[in-house]
């Protein structure tokens, strides 16, 4: 597969950014063009004025998202519960099998 079809694939997915200084942030790819990836996270980056990201500094985080009849708030409120439940996800399996 074509690298290009592969970034075509990201529009709706959640992405997670990791360059620049939104480094370790969640987004939504809401768009792709000319080798960009735009994303929005619906406060800072709204759907209105999306970012634009190189496709190389941005990695899908396993979700995506119905774009269709999504709003700045549904997308706040998203990425949210996105985020808690992978850092749960993430703390529990960092504390598996620890003994205290």
């Amino acid at each position: 597969m074509t690298e290009n079809g592969v970034v075509n694939k990201l529009v709706g997915s959640v992405v997670t950014a990791n360059a620049g200084r939104d480094k370790g942030r969640y987004f939504v790819a809401v768009a792709v063009g000319g080798g960009f990836v735009y994303i929005a996270d619906g406060k800072e980056r709204r759907l209105e004025k999306p970012k634009r990201k190189n496709a190389k500094h941005i990695s899908p985080a396993g979700a995506r998202v119905d774009l269709e009849g999504l709003t700045n708030r549904k997308l706040r409120r998203l990425i949210r519960e996105f985020s808690t439940q992978t850092d749960y996800r993430q703390t529990q399996s960092l504390l598996d099998g620890e003994v205290f």
